[in-house]
């Protein structure tokens, strides 16, 4: 068992944090928003995601996890310092390390024994040099800590379950000390031999935006590949069924849809173009992945304005805001360009979702917010699902036509059988599928 802060309690920090304790480690987060420790001693969790409710309680009760707004607690309290902190995307697109940068320098004052400090948040390639070099300037002697690159691998609305459970724990530190420390830690995972991959910190770093660039490569890709089969009559389900049936490529990742969003792959892989552009180089495939992904989402709004051309006034019913299910996010969320798009053309809006509306208001306090799907149709002119969320799969066809004020549906996800929807009276649309009248 070790002593762990986990420094920054958002998204990554409370359940990376939460799944360290559940390993049997002793773990106290800290964030700076004392609002937000609050909530959390009072059994409150500030984020949406399966799962973490029961285990947080379940580590709280044993004593395995506290929170607190006390770094200086924290930090002497704890041999292991995870940095957990906001890597906001900058106005160039490269990664802001203000936050990280600042809690290293409050970490320095607090110091009282050997500490290994985690890099949990993603950085760019040298951010742990930098820590480094900030903590020597700090006047802390270099036998006082070591730096380990820690990267996190968790998808929203799965994420319990990707920390215990993982496909491999990435270590990146050129100390044994540090290595041995680390794989104490997540000794629960050892024991079920998930692969832990041992490297030097730079490698550490470069695989989570190679890992995420790539995945967002892989949603690019078959979306242009959606686009072409509209255009030339074929069905991107069959292409990316019998692609994925090729384990050189898997069938991960291979779903059609309006575009990717979230914290991770839009600030992800801006970041690896600066980092690329800082080496002296273009990552020209990963800057045409965001470009795809940005007409992507436009293309949704290009598909309402085929079957209702002038939008002034005209009421648009949205099923889903989040970027993906089983979460409330909708950072970079594909909904957010087709709102702006559909409120800019004089249009009004309707929107449901389960879990992100609270979260959408933030964006668009102007629009309506319903609370069920039946409220989300009634009286509207088109209908979009934007999330694939459950609910949404098993829409009373005969209940909708009765309802909307004209039968169209924009099927984003994919999720109705194109003949089926068009024989219950509807005109429809969706992404890359043969549509036969």
């Amino acid at each position: 068992m070790k002593k762990i802060a986990m420094l920054g309690v958002g998204y990554v920090g409370l359940v990376s944090g939460t799944g360290l304790a559940d390993f049997g480690n002793e773990v106290i987060c800290y964030d700076i928003d004392p609002a937000k420790i609050e909530k959390l001693n009072n059994g409150k969790i500030p984020i949406y995601e399966p799962g973490l409710v029961d285990l947080v309680k379940k580590n709280v009760d044993k004593g395995h996890l506290k929170f607190t707004n006390d770094l200086a607690q924290a930090v002497r309290e704890s041999e292991v310092l995870f940095l957990a902190v906001p890597t906001p995307s900058g106005e160039d697109g490269a990664v802001d390390l203000s936050y990280v940068f600042n809690a290293v320098d409050q970490i320095a004052k607090h110091i009282n024994g050997f500490k290994v400090i985690v890099t949990k948040s993603t950085v760019e390639v040298g951010t742990n040099d930098r820590i480094r070099e900030r903590l020597l300037a700090d006047k802390i002697a270099p036998e006082m800590f070591e730096v380990v690159s820690n990267p996190e691998f968790l998808r929203e609305g799965s994420a319990v379950g990707d920390f215990m459970r993982p496909d491999r724990v990435v270590i990146g530190t050129s100390s044994e000390k540090a290595l041995e420390i680390m794989k104490e830690i997540y000794r629960a995972l050892y024991l079920i031999e998930t692969p832990i991959v041992a490297t030097d910190i730079h490698t550490a770093e470069m695989i989570k935006y190679a890992s995420n660039a790539f995945l967002a490569t892989k949603i690019s890709f078959i979306n242009e590949i959606a686009n072409l089969c509209e255009l030339v009559g074929a069905d991107v389900q069959m292409v990316a069924k019998a692609m994925g049936l090729d384990g050189r490529i898997g069938k991960k990742f291979l779903h059609a849809g309006p575009g990717y969003g979230g914290s991770c792959f839009p600030k992800d892989t801006s970041a690896l173009t600066k980092i690329a552009e800082k080496a002296g180089m273009r990552a020209t495939i990963v800057e045409a992945v965001m470009e795809v992904n940005r007409r992507q989402k436009m293309r949704v709004v290009e598909k309402l304005l085929k079957v209702v051309p002038d939008l002034t006034k005209k009421t648009i019913g949205i099923l889903g805001l989040a970027f993906k299910p089983n979460t409330d996010d909708v950072r970079d969320a594909p909904a957010l360009v087709v709102i702006d798009e559909i409120l800019k053309r004089g249009g009004q809006i309707k929107a449901y979702d389960p879990e992100a509306m609270n979260e959408m208001r933030k964006h668009f306090p102007q629009i309506t917010y319903v609370a069920s799907i039946e409220d989300a149709v009634k009286g509207v002119d088109a209908l979009i699902i934007m999330t694939e969320w459950n609910e949404f799969r098993n829409l009373d066809l005969n209940y909708l036509m009765s309802v909307m004020k004209n039968p169209i549906m924009i099927d984003t996800r994919n999720i109705y059988d194109p003949q089926k929807v068009r024989a219950a009276g509807f005109i429809y649309d969706c992404i890359g599928r043969k549509i036969v009248n």
